[in-house]
Parts: structure tokens; sequence; C-alpha cells
């Protein structure tokens, strides 16, 4: 079933404001709605490996619940009724399986809890429809597992997504839905928006809450975000409004709330933007450095000047990718010991559902001392003072999201990222991603479609100052009224099955 708004605009290619809008003025019946995303599912997935558990039972509940709020009159929020997608990684709905990021001995693990993000989308009316897919626990810039496999760029299917919210990216760039959860840790939000050409939105530290437990500080070394991927800035102001808000949870979450809904409608005439075609360590792709300064004029047709600075980055990219990595492996060590202690041993019992890379991490992890931690510690303070001295002088800094275009899918369910750019050696899981400098420091950050190479997409990270979620939002969506993208999809829709 697809359901027709005007002539020749197709349900899937609605926004998620958009479709929210029509849900309440009773144009369409959420159910509606649902079943043409469900169908859409139905006939893409595969090509994609976008979605890895489809919830339709429990979704198709919710439309129905949605849709009796509506007769009833009670109020309902921007995105009542709208088909939302949600991450398997550390994510979570009651009586939904969490595999961890396709982690083979997790295949049938139910966990009844909810994530903040599922948690909130429900309360606001969402309807979620399924879980996306996403690497072992999360540690790496691509998207694929021993479980399910990797995810396809809906752009050219040989290539990979980008992690880890891969699957969700494949799925909002092909019109599966039209809003899907990211999180981000390291860029996982926004290193899958540039390959797939969508919009990725991580928030300052604290305005979205981290609930974890049974460490409510888990989320803070390096900073973790909840977000989305939109095909609109629109939408991602709006599930900003859903997401946002002081929770008891969490001791950093913020007590104001802006109306972010508004952000997007905001002039940046006048702004300072600050440029750094490399963060001053990155090699660059060709490809990928032309594409971004291509871009830049768009900021300055909206009114804005672009000024190229150096951002005072001392130590290597080499150097501070590693450092990225030692700081989560608590985080991930926890989740491995919490498994153990309900039961499942995946270091004694199933060693081989964890890729290699990952294995190696842990046994760092495993023999690293306090110091350790609190040298690293003054590597990621270097890197926030670099960023703030940055932002002293400007309104936001803008660089590449990443040095390097989608590479090709593996066959062995451990796609990696290029282990060299410009002859100079990176990590061939984080190394290569521009973003993790931004969960270091916890300012809010984007990635933005700034174009395309040889039909693939390439992104443009903006980053703010703490704090300033409006204004990373109201850039965006300057850049968005001057270089429109919606156009690029097409590629997606036309696409050979």
């Amino acid at each position: 079933m697809t359901i027709i708004g005007s002539p020749g605009e197709e349900i899937e290619w609605m926004s998620a404001a958009e479709l929210g809008r029509r849900i309440r003025q009773r144009e369409f019946s959420a159910i509606e709605v649902l079943e043409a995303t469900i169908e859409r599912i139905e006939q893409r997935n595969a090509s994609l490996n976008a979605f890895v558990y489809k919830g339709y039972d429990d979704a198709r509940k919710a439309a129905a619940a949605a849709d009796e709020a509506l007769r009833s009159g009670r109020e309902v929020g921007p995105l009542h009724g709208v088909p939302v997608a949600m991450k398997d990684l550390f994510d979570f709905k009651p009586g939904w399986p969490a595999t961890f990021g396709g982690v083979r001995a997790l295949a049938n693990l139910v966990l009844d809890f909810h994530c903040l993000f599922a948690e909130r989308m429900e309360h606001a009316g969402a309807v979620l429809v399924g879980k996306t897919n996403s690497p072992i626990m999360g540690l790496r810039g691509t998207c694929d597992n021993y479980l399910f496999g990797p995810s396809r760029n809906p752009f050219d299917t040989t290539c990979n997504t980008g992690g880890s919210s891969g699957g969700s990216a494949a799925a909002v760039a092909d019109g599966l839905v039209s809003l899907a959860e990211g999180t981000d840790g390291g860029g996982s939000i926004r290193i899958p928006a540039a390959w797939c050409g969508v919009y990725g939105y991580k928030a300052s530290f604290g305005r979205v809450p981290f609930t974890a437990r049974p460490n409510a500080l888990a989320g803070t070394t390096p900073f973790i975000f909840e977000g989305t991927l939109t095909r609109t800035v629109e939408d991602a102001a709006l599930a900003l409004d859903v997401l946002a808000g002081r929770d008891t949870r969490d001791p950093f979450s913020l007590l104001d709330k802006p109306n972010f809904a508004k952000a997007p409608r905001r002039s940046i005439k006048g702004w300072r933007i600050a440029y750094s075609p490399d963060f001053d360590v990155f090699p660059i792709e060709e490809a990928v450095a032309s594409t971004v300064r291509s871009a830049l004029p768009s900021f300055q047709e909206a009114g804005a000047s672009v000024e190229q600075v150096r951002v005072g980055i001392k130590r290597s990219q080499r150097e501070l990718s590693d450092v990225w990595t030692r700081l989560i492996m608590p985080l991930n060590i926890s989740g491995i010991e919490g498994l153990k202690e309900s039961g499942i041993d995946l270091l004694k019992d199933h060693p081989d559902d964890l890729p290699p890379e990952y294995r190696r991490w842990l046994e760092v992890g495993y023999g690293m001392s306090v110091m350790d931690v609190w040298e690293d510690q003054i590597a990621r303070t270097e890197v926030y003072d670099a960023i703030e001295s940055v932002l002293a002088e400007h309104d936001l800094l803008v660089t590449p999201t990443l040095a390097c275009m989608p590479v090709k899918n593996a066959e062995d369910g451990n796609t990696v990222g290029p282990r060299e750019i410009n002859g100079v050696e990176v990590d061939p899981l984080i190394g290569w991603c521009l973003t993790y400098f931004a969960n270091f420091s916890g300012h809010p950050a984007a990635s933005i479609p700034a174009g395309q190479h040889d039909g693939l997409p390439v992104g443009l990270q903006i980053i703010g100052r703490l704090g300033a979620d409006e204004d990373v939002l109201a850039a965006s969506a300057a850049f968005e009224r001057v270089k429109p993208w919606q156009e690029m999809y097409r590629t997606c829709a036309q696409r050979a099955l």
C-alpha cells in the first residue's frame, strides 16, 4: 500500500514532521502509515540489511493506540503515530531481542526494560517498528557483525553504511522510516550519516539524559549520547524536543530545555564559522576534501563568514584514536562482565563471536592501570581545550565528518575501515573518523550532507559551543535551505532491488 499525498509525494519520502502533521489532521491514520512502512521494509530491507528485528505486532498495537488517542481528543506531540526505528546495540525495549550488535551467543537474549530513546519516543506517541543493525559492541566506525552481516549502503549496496548506527542510517536514506535512533560514543551517529547522506545529530553532553545502570556516570568517559538520524534538520529538532529534558537518573542531565523546533528557522547572518580541513592531524582523501571545500560557500550565502583555522591539536591522530579506544574500554568490559554475571561468558565460551580487534582491545582494557586512564584523560583535555579556543572566537567549527569515502563490505562479517590514507597509517576501527574529538569534549555536533563524489555521499561536520544545540541546528538548516540534499535520495529510490 502506497499512500499518496500531493501529486508525486509518496509517504516514504515524507519527513517525520509532515507525517505527524497529517496524522494529527486525520488525513492518514497511524495504522495506514504503519502498514505502508511495513510494506516498504518488506520490499527493500533484504537488499540493505538495515532492520535486524521487526516488531510489527507491537507496532500495530501502538499505532492503534495512537489512532484511539486522536479519536478521544487527547493532546498529542509532533511525532505522534510516526513510525520510528531503534538501534540494536545498548538499546532496549521490553520483549525485544538485544544482541549487542550481532553477537551470535546473544541472538535470543531479551531484556525487559526501556532505553531512554524507546521510553521517551513511546511516551510521545511515536511507533517503534523494529531494531536496526550495528557492529558487535559498537566498537568500530563500520557496520558489520557475525550474526547478521553488514548493513549495505543504499547509494551503492557493495559499500558499507558506516557505523555503529549503520542500519538506522540506511533505513532513513532508503525511505524505510523518516527517523531512526543513533547512539554516539565516538561518532556512531555522524559516521553513518556521512556515508549514507542523511542528517545525524549528537546533542551537547547532558542535553539528552544517559540513564544506564548500574553506573550512572558510565556515559562520561568518553561522552556517550543518544540521538537521531533523519533526512531533514527539522525532524532532528523535533526529535530533540522529545528526547531532551531533565531525568533524575542522570546527574548530568541539563535542567534547561529550549524549544528546539524553533531553531531551524533562525538566521546565521553575521556568524563567524571556523573551518578546519583536517583537525590539524588527519590525512583526508581528496574526494572528501574537495567536496567539503565546495560546500563552504553555502554558509557564506546564508550570511555567515568562513575562516580557515588551525585548531591546536598537538598529538597525532594515531595516538588519539588509541586514547579514545582505551577510554571506552571500561564501559565495554562492564558489559562483558555483566553478561558473565547473568550466565553468558563470552570470552570463555564464545570467543569467536567477538572480532579479533575487539578481543585485543579488551585485553588492553583489562590490563590498564589507574594512571593509564589518568594520562588518557589529560590527552582528552588537550583536545577539549583546543576546540574551546576556536569556539571562543567563532560561533561554530566545521570539518569533514570522515577522512575517506565509503569502504566495500567484507564477506566475513568483519568489515573495517582503511588502514592507510594518503600514505599515513590510521586505525581501521575509528582512526579515519574526525568525529570522536567531540566525544572527548562533549560539544554538540552534526553531520550534514555536503555533496557527492562519484555518486556517494560526503559529510560535513558542524560543531557548536557547549549547550548551544540551537546554533548547530540553525546553521544546519541554513545550509539545507541554500544547498538542499533531498534530490539525491532519488538514487536510493531508483536502485534495482
